[in-house]
């Protein structure tokens, strides 16, 4: 790369960006609706005068987390860079992490959105990363959109692809939908739950949930009280079962005293769209009565904003 194509981030710009957690598949919405959570990642990233990487993590997963190049954040920090023809400069990482890691909450999708919301922050005033742009480039990152696309856009959003690549649309929720999550203590593999789905699925199972899929659609944006049946899925959630029994009891449980409980993304955790606070409530006293093991109860709102990227002064918070 010519000297000219150097970076143009000055020495000592600062962004601070907020990601949301996000619940995808919500039942039968399988790879193609997904939810944005009031949990947050949070980061500081600033230029460097000098080529290093100077990381530091707190929260979830902090004893776990790369402090070097292979950092996730990092690495989409650096994707997005490559892709516009920038030098990415020496940068410091500041990382407080919230949203639980392995658990089906978005965690890893809430660090590529926080890569690339960093980077346009970062190169603000020399290249713009639009939102059609950066959502093919979380996609290119993340495999699929259906976690990327809530992070930085909020709200409910349904994610297809088409032949010019990602796409998106996002739904207001009713105001009576109120998310709960139980999490617990163990994770779960996202790759390994892909493993245990068959390549396909009988025609029936397929009618089924484009069925609920659409039902659900109506149910999050109009209509709370249809969130029971319209949360019904044939496709992943009982082959995925056996890997995680005690997340298969509890949704079980939750759905046979009428809550509509689902498993959030790949699992382990659960998520509940429950018709009011009230329900959630409820939903939580269930779950500490047939649980065998802990399960930490998330009351939680939609997320309606998305991923946020502004300048950060030295010294605030």
């Amino acid at each position: 790369m010519s000297a000219a194509a150097a970076s143009t981030v000055p020495a000592g710009r600062s962004v601070v960006v907020r990601v949301p957690a996000t619940s995808a598949n919500l039942g039968p919405g399988f790879d193609t609706l997904g939810l944005a959570l009031s949990v947050y990642d949070e980061l500081i990233v600033t230029a460097l005068d000098h080529d290093a990487l100077e990381i530091e993590v707190t929260g979830q997963g902090s004893e776990d987390v790369p402090r070097d190049a292979s950092n996730l954040v990092v690495r989409s920090i650096a994707y997005a860079f490559e892709a516009v023809g920038r030098r990415m400069p020496g940068l410091r990482l500041q990382a407080r992490n919230v949203i639980p890691h392995g658990r089906g909450m978005g965690s890893s999708g809430a660090a590529v959105v926080s890569g690339l919301l960093a980077a346009k922050g970062l190169l603000a005033g020399d290249v713009v990363l639009g939102d059609e742009t950066l959502l093919s480039l979380a996609t290119e990152l993340e495999g699929h959109p259906d976690n990327v696309a809530p992070a930085l856009f909020g709200g409910l959003t349904i994610a297809w692809m088409d032949e010019t690549g990602p796409q998106h649309k996002k739904l207001l929720v009713h105001r009576g939908v109120s998310p709960l999550v139980f999490v617990p203590e163990f994770t779960m593999s996202t790759k390994l739950a892909r493993s245990l789905q068959p390549l396909q699925v009988p025609r029936e199972d397929a009618v089924f949930n484009v069925s609920r899929s659409a039902l659900l659609i109506a149910a999050l944006t109009q209509s709370p009280e249809l969130l029971l049946a319209a949360t019904e899925d044939k496709l992943h959630q009982n082959y995925r079962a056996q890997a995680m029994p005690d997340t298969d009891k509890l949704v079980r449980a939750l759905r046979e005293h009428g809550f509509a409980a689902v498993v959030s993304g790949a699992g382990p955790s659960v998520l509940v769209l429950a018709d009011g606070p009230g329900r959630r409530l409820e939903a939580a006293r269930v779950a500490q009565e047939v649980a065998d093991t802990p399960w930490e109860a998330l009351m939680l709102a939609v997320d309606f904003k998305g991923g946020t990227v502004k300048e950060h002064a030295e010294g605030s918070t």
